[in-house]
Parts: structure tokens; C-alpha cells; sequence
């Protein structure tokens, strides 16, 4: 599309998430009339690291985010995936990418730091919190947003970030409910100190056995860490009741420091989960609609891959409305290009990393061989 035209466009996205938010910040860069509408009255993320890849940051330079990112980040240089009792399985080392003449890395941040990082980049009265979707009605050219507060938007796009309970997919695109991965997630953030030693730094560690996986992500800047158990559990309750003494047999058998961990936790602090994602969407949009991020593609977060996956969705979509001649192609364009990709990682991040499907994800590189990084 023309620069005139990207300039009357104007664009409703639903949702102030990571993807929503990534999604404001680059359509408005094309020139585009953005608002985003969030549900909640204050945004909070729940405290836990993620991983941010190499291409995820190079879109940040490209936004213009980059510093506001690296200022409450870690670069990292490698994932390490240990038995229970912490002999090697495998390493990963974080690809690097050259651009802007400067070498980009995995970055570890607290979802709280992230989403509060790129919400900051944004303009001032763009993000309009207390607006709980009601209904889209999709009328072609345009879409009709109305929300429980009685306030309706018309758009000329509208973008559904709303994630895996996503009212845009279910409204447009068919009850594709979430799926119960008939697991649960524990997360919690620890001061460096209540690690026992076991961070020493800025590589992400799992340690797996008995179908539990730990997750040790450091967050240097805050000088704590991130700490998930990642266990088998038949209850599908959104908001399961757990205790301690549930999560300490989890990790029965696994290193002593990981247990004294597990047995020190505040469970006040937990943030206890059952884990879902969502079989792949056929179709993500209509002539004025779109579905990104999780409401699109919601996937297990066994690979680290749902906040890139949101990122990359919101640099597609921007690329295909320059290039495309108008916003149904872009849209169709859009899908083309990143559905395949989603649709691999949904798949691929449905793998529980036990030790017998390691050698999908990482060909070759089953111990011993992986013990050395080789």
C-alpha cells in the first residue's frame, strides 16, 4: 500500500499483550491511525522470564525499541538441557544474528519488565484500558468493535491479539477452544541468593525426569531468577489448587538444590497453571480482520516460542500492508507467510523434551556428544 493510503488507514487492535502491543508500535510507524483496546484496567504480567531471540531483537532495532529492551535484559549465550540430577543432555547455543553492524543475541527478561518496556514506547492515550470486547461484526471494508462498557469503534483493521481465549477467533473464525496439554506450570521468581548456587550465568537451564521439567532462567538485571516446574498432572482446572507438598513430588529424585528451591518458595508468590494451547486455525482473517499471536496460534511453551511468535506476527503483518495493494491482500499475504511457520512450531512445541525426543529437536546432538556443545 501507498503512504497515503497507510496514513488514512485506520487500525483497532484488540488486546495491549506482547503481541498487540508489538503490532501498535510497528502499524504506527507505517503512518497508520492505531489504538489498542485492553480488557484490563491496569496490565500485569504474571512474574516469570522468557527468552527473547536474536530476530526478535532485530525487529526492536528496526522499531526503535532495541535500548528500552537491553535495558532491563541479559543477553545469553546458550540453552542447556540436563538429566534430573544435572548430567548433560544436550546444549543449544543461541544463534547469533548480524544487523545494524552489531551482533544480536538472546536476550532473558521478566515479562512484567517486557510488556512494560514496549507499552512505554508507545504514544501516550493509544492504549485504552477497561475495554472488555463484547462483539465484532465483520462488515467487509470495515469491523464494528463493541465493548461491555457501551462504547463501539469502527476500523478499517482490526487486529485480534486477545489471546488463547481469543473473542475475535471465536466471534469470526470458529470455537477453537484451548487444549489441555495434561500438564501443569509452577513459576515463581527467586532472589539469586535462594538459587543455591545453581545459576552462575546468563544461560537457561531444564533439567527433565519422571515427566517434570525445571526451568532455571537467570534475570541478571534483578538479580534474580526465574524458576518453573513443568509437571504431568490429569487435572485440566484453569487455576488448579496445589500445594507445596504437590509440587515437591514433582521433583522428588531431582538435584537436592532444586528441592530445597521448591521447598523455600513463597507459595503466595506461585503462579500455579494447567497448560494449554490451541490445534492450528485454518483461516486467521477476513477482509478487515486478523488474528495474531496467541488468538492465532497459541503454542506450548516447551521451545520458549509464544512471545517471538507474537513479535514476528506484528513485523509480517506491517511488511505485508507496504507491500500488498490493499488491506485484504495484505491480510492473505500475511497468513501465507507466517502460517507454515506457526504451524511447526505449534507442532514441534507440543514435545514434552523427554530424552527419547530430544534427537527431533536437536538432530544429533543427544549426549555425549551434546555434553561438550559439539
Amino acid at each position: 500500500m501507498q503512504p497515503s493510503d497507510l496514513k488514512n488507514l485506520k487500525i483497532a487492535v484488540v488486546g495491549a499483550g506482547y503481541g498487540g502491543a508489538a503490532t501498535a508500535k510497528a502499524l504506527s510507524l507505517l503512518g497508520a491511525s492505531v489504538a489498542v483496546y485492553e480488557q484490563a484496567s491496569r496490565i500485569r504480567e504474571v512474574g516469570a522470564g522468557i527468552g527473547l531471540r536474536p530476530v526478535t531483537m532485530s525487529y526492536f532495532r528496526r522499531w526503535g525499541v532495541f535500548d528500552a529492551i537491553a535495558q532491563v535484559s541479559s543477553p545469553s549465550d546458550q540453552f542447556d538441557i540436563l538429566t534430573a540430577t544435572g548430567e548433560p543432555i544436550a546444549t543449544e547455543p543461541w544463534p547469533g544474528i548480524h544487523d545494524y553492524g552489531v551482533e544480536t543475541k538472546t536476550h532473558l527478561i521478566h515479562r512484567g519488565d517486557f510488556i512494560d518496556a514496549l507499552l512505554g514506547v508507545l504514544p501516550e492515550g493509544m492504549v485504552r484500558l477497561g475495554h472488555k470486547l463484547d462483539s465484532v461484526q465483520d462488515k467487509g471494508a470495515s469491523s464494528v468493535l463493541t465493548f461491555t462498557n457501551g462504547t463501539s469503534v469502527e476500523a478499517d483493521l482490526v487486529v485480534g491479539a486477545d489471546g488463547i481465549k481469543s473473542v475475535v477467533r471465536e466471534q469470526l473464525f470458529g470455537e477453537q477452544g484451548p487444549v489441555f496439554s495434561g500438564e501443569h506450570a509452577y513459576r515463581a521468581v527467586i532472589s539469586a541468593e535462594d538459587a543455591h548456587g545453581m545459576v552462575v550465568d546468563d544461560n537457561l537451564r531444564m533439567y527433565i525426569g519422571r515427566g517434570t521439567k525445571v526451568y532455571l532462567l537467570p534475570l541478571r538485571h534483578r538479580n534474580q531468577v526465574s524458576f518453573d516446574i513443568t509437571a504431568l498432572n490429569p487435572d485440566g482446572t484453569w487455576a488448579p489448587q496445589v500445594t507445596k507438598q504437590d509440587m515437591l513430588a514433582t521433583v522428588e529424585g531431582f538435584d537436592e538444590r532444586i528441592v530445597a528451591i521448591t521447598r523455600g518458595l513463597d507459595m503466595d508468590t506461585v503462579n500455579i497453571r494447567a497448560v494449554y494451547d490451541i490445534d492450528p486455525v485454518d483461516t486467521w482473517h477476513t477482509d478487515s480482520v486478523v488474528l495474531i499471536g496467541d488468538a492465532a496460534h497459541s503454542m506450548l511453551h516447551h521451545q520458549g516460542q509464544g512471545a517471538n511468535s507474537a513479535i514476528g506476527d506484528a513485523a509480517a503483518l506491517a511488511d505485508a500492508l507496504q507491500e500488498a495493494d490493499s488491506v485484504p491482500r495484505a491480510l492473505a499475504l500475511f497468513q501465507a507467510t507466517r502460517k507454515p511457520v506457526t504451524d511447526e512450531l505449534q507442532r514441534i512445541s507440543r514435545h514434552g523434551w523427554t530424552e527419547d525426543e530430544l534427537s527431533e529437536v536437536f538432530p544429533g546432538q543427544k549426549a555425549p556428544t551434546a555434553a561438550t556443545g559439539v
